[in-house]
């Protein structure tokens, strides 16, 4: 018996075969984990996620720790992804972790406040029925609090604690979609959010000549829809956006 119709689809069936290719869409109340090195293409699947999720009539946040709003719009309109509608509808809530210059991430002598308690706190952040976070690796590495737990040998105790949050939040039927560079953090602190994410995807690029492909690797679908494979292979194209590649990488 298919599940499709409880699936929040990924949309864009006539732009692309992502939805498809990841059986249909993601199952309501679920964590979604993609990691990826730099340059895999993180931001680019993230930012794909958003424009369809709002295209199939889901709200979305999405928290950047790069993008200023103004940069969102440019990358989504150079990958095709016209946001302009769907933020001025309020369809997608976006948000910018200054964590550079601190801007609302710091107290008024400069020093940084707890950012994931002040994340966990934000009410209208977590209301949609996705949220993003792009990326999510940023984050804990700026939170003065977790810098201290990691610092004591104790990641794995504040992973722990951020879990209990988000397994509440997606109790309600939400999707928290967490991006996350491998190389910045600590086995001990990423563990824990490999073993509880529903839904795993790793990005992977791969040397083939002079030619690097990108693959999305199903290491976790908790709940899928029609049949995953165990990777997908897709590029990113200017004026297109993701584009799902027919052959596969050995």
């Amino acid at each position: 018996m298919s599940r499709n119709s409880n699936l929040l689809s990924l949309g864009l069936d006539d732009h692309d075969r992502l939805n498809s290719e990841l059986g249909g869409g993601v199952p309501p109340g679920s964590i979604v984990l993609v990691e990826g090195d730099y340059g895999a293409g993180k931001s680019a699947i993230s930012q794909r996620l958003t424009y369809g999720f709002c295209e199939t009539g889901h709200d979305v946040t999405y928290l950047s720790t790069e993008l200023t709003v103004r940069g969102f719009i440019d990358q989504m309109n150079s990958l095709s992804y016209d946001m302009v509608d769907h933020l001025l509808d309020e369809n997608v809530l976006f948000l910018n972790a200054d964590l550079d210059s601190g801007g609302a991430f710091s107290d008024d002598d400069g020093d940084r406040k707890q950012l994931l308690k002040r994340l966990m706190n934000a009410d209208v952040m977590w209301r949609p029925d996705v949220i993003i976070i792009d990326t999510f690796d940023a984050i804990l590495r700026n939170d003065p609090q977790f810098e201290a737990l990691v610092r004591q040998n104790d990641e794995r105790q504040a992973a722990l604690e951020i879990i209990g949050f988000l397994r509440d939040v997606i109790s309600k039927g939400k999707v928290v979609v967490l991006t996350v560079d491998p190389s910045t953090v600590d086995e001990e602190a990423i563990g824990p959010f490999r073993s509880i994410a529903d839904v795993f995807f790793e990005l992977q690029m791969i040397e083939v000549g002079n030619d690097v492909r990108r693959q999305i690797a199903v290491k976790r679908f908790a709940g899928m829809g029609q049949q995953v494979g165990d990777s997908v292979g897709y590029s990113v194209r200017s004026g297109t956006g993701i584009v799902i590649e027919s052959r596969s990488v050995a």
